[in-house]
């Protein structure tokens, strides 16, 4: 089986919340797509609960696309610690982290239920699992925090 990158990090070393290049890959005709670690808590010691997660992955997926050029993907991690995000081309992990803090300081400050998408059984897989209100607390508590542009040193951005 092949090695997956993420596995191969060393969860007790990392210091979140951070944003994190794990890695970048070219495709058959040089096209780039690079995978970046969104690590909102930290491994081990925290989670957000599922409803919290799913409302920021949601508005994420518009949030981080409205910022940064060639967003493919969002998608949290199983572990409930943060999120891949997956681009066309590349960015700086600086460049990710301002963006990442513009989407979850509208999270906390800014959105209303209105503005969450795909909230109904039409457009979403599991559409009774989302909770607003905590999306906004666990967006005021990562900035409170705040997003380091490096994994293992606190430089927050």
């Amino acid at each position: 089986m092949a090695k997956v990158e993420s596995f191969t990090l060393d969860h007790t070393k990392v210091k979140a919340p951070y944003v994190r290049l794990i890695t970048e890959e070219k495709g058959k005709i040089g096209d780039l797509i690079s995978n970046y670690d969104l690590r909102l808590v930290q491994p081990n010691e925290n989670a957000i609960p599922t409803a919290g997660l799913h409302t920021i992955e949601h508005l994420l997926a518009g949030l981080l696309r409205d910022r940064l050029d060639g967003v493919i993907d969002c998608s949290p991690f199983g572990c409930r610690t943060g999120f891949h995000l997956i681009t066309w081309g590349e960015h700086s992990t600086t460049d990710v982290a301002v963006a990442l803090k513009g989407a979850l300081e509208d999270i906390a400050n800014k959105i209303e239920w209105k503005d969450v998408q795909g909230t109904d059984i039409y457009s979403c897989g599991n559409y009774r699992d989302h909770s607003l209100f905590s999306a906004k607390e666990w967006a005021k508590k990562i900035l409170a925090e705040g997003i380091s542009d490096d994994a293992f040193e606190r430089n927050v951005i």
